[in-house]
């Protein structure tokens, strides 16, 4: 799903022609969570010129009550008409920049925050192309509508119907998908109950993002539809494969050429790829705090469920933080496998960009890659060096260290730190039923 080419004057047309009703100028913030002004179509031309205001203190990590107005400035290239909705009376939405009431782009905007790194990326002549591998769980509703932990089907890795239940569920996410220009690669059952994967085409980094917050809404939609409640929480059950966001990246130039590729090299990787996965791997511990941002996501991090533990990288293994795919026609990929969907995609992809960045600019080598015997050995002895961070407290600890990862999240590092700091309070002072269970008649 590319960018597409759109002026007012064409917009205006189809809000016309395809008789659109209302439309939803959407933004996220500072957690990833999706938001929107929801406009009628007589306000459309006031919202082109950027003159739609919000009260940006009403949402968490924004802004103090006496700097509460916003401006929303549509992208529109983000133009896009939600299938699902009536025939008659139709929903668009726009996604949207913020901007302050002096008409400066405001720093806590995430989306400011990834165009800020982006920015840094293309003076140093590179444009990341991002590509998500998206899992995520299918459960029943209870009678009320609230979201269960019951899963639908009994299938696993690859199964199809009838032993996939959601598979026809599965099909109209694809479907509605395509109708909103994104193309997919893979669909498919993952292997826990319950669990599946949709992987669509790479596209530059903004872009990107904006495909992943519209996928996440897009999975939800469909699945209630169904009847049935979508969830990207990375461990949703204990003992069973939590859901990650494998995220495959790309370097260009300004030629359009594969940074990450070398002929000459055994591997077939250049010593651009080299540094930019030793940068990956240098940061690694505090882009967790962002690419892994709930206390959940630290249940999924752990030994035995396919997830990665340690700070390493392969082309021969899939089990380090960073696999190389095997290389074909020219077309070098790095992929992370650490980050979970629970992330803001627009900070995710910031600090995985400026991590990269980093390992270029410092020309920081990788260690040696991790073969299956330097991993095995290192499971069978839990060997705790060079691992990611064990839970969402030290992940926060990491990223207060890391300048280099703060700077990406300039404007908005203060805000996220508290918020994620209360979070972990507040778990930390929740007496768990594990707790109960284990000690009320032991004690």
């Amino acid at each position: 799903m590319g960018k597409k080419k759109y002026t007012k004057v064409d917009i205006k047309r189809i809000v016309k022609d395809e008789d659109v009703k209302f439309i939803r100028l959407q933004f996220v913030d500072i957690f990833g969570t999706l938001k929107n002004v929801a406009i009628t179509n007589d306000q459309l031309e006031k919202a082109l010129n950027d003159e739609i205001v919000f009260d940006g203190s009403s949402l968490s990590g924004f802004v103090r009550m006496e700097e509460s107005d916003m401006y929303l400035r549509p992208d529109l290239s983000t133009f896009e008409l939600f299938p699902w909705r009536p025939h008659q009376g139709k929903v668009a939405r726009l996604i949207c920049d913020i901007y302050d009431v002096n008409g400066d782009p405001f720093k806590a905007d995430p989306r400011g925050v990834l165009k800020n790194v982006l920015a840094e990326a293309k003076d140093l002549g590179y444009e990341l192309d991002l590509g998500p591998e998206f899992e995520f769980f299918l459960f029943h509703t209870d009678e009320h509508g609230h979201p269960t932990t019951t899963t639908h089907d009994k299938a696993g890795y690859f199964d199809l119907g009838p032993i996939d239940l959601g598979e026809n569920v599965r099909r109209d996410m694809v479907l509605t998908l395509e109708e909103m220009g994104f193309e997919i690669q893979a669909s498919h059952h993952e292997e826990a109950h319950g669990q599946h994967e949709i992987d669509f085409t790479a596209s530059d980094a903004l872009t990107a993002a904006d495909n992943m917050v519209t996928f996440k809404l897009v999975v939800k939609v469909i699945a209630q539809k169904h009847g049935l409640h979508a969830t990207f929480m990375p461990k949703p059950i204990g003992g069973i494969n939590g859901s990650g966001m494998h995220c495959n990246l790309v370097l260009y130039d300004n030629h359009g050429k594969n940074t990450f590729y070398d002929e000459a090299d055994p591997d077939k990787i250049s010593i651009t790829a080299r540094y930019f996965i030793g940068g990956l791997l240098k940061h690694a511990k505090a882009i967790t705090a962002i690419t892994n941002p709930t206390v959940n996501s630290y249940k999924r991090l752990v030994y035995g469920f396919e997830a990665p533990i340690h700070i390493g990288w392969s082309t021969s293994n899939a089990s380090p933080l960073i696999r190389i795919p095997h290389v074909r026609d020219g077309n070098a990929i790095i992929e992370l496998r650490s980050p979970d969907s629970s992330c803001n995609p627009y900070l995710a992809i910031a600090v995985i960009l400026k991590a990269g960045l980093d390992g270029i600019i410092s020309k920081e080598m990788p260690p040696a890659m991790m073969s299956t015997e330097d991993l095995n050995k290192l499971i069978v002895a839990h060997e705790a060096k060079d691992v990611l961070p064990g839970d969402l407290n030290e992940a926060l600890n990491e990223l207060e260290q890391d300048g280099t990862i703060k700077e990406a999240l300039t404007g908005i590092y203060s805000s996220y730190k508290k918020a994620k700091s209360i979070e972990w309070q507040a778990y930390s002072k929740t007496v768990h039923p594990w707790e109960v269970e284990q000690y009320i008649s032991k004690y």
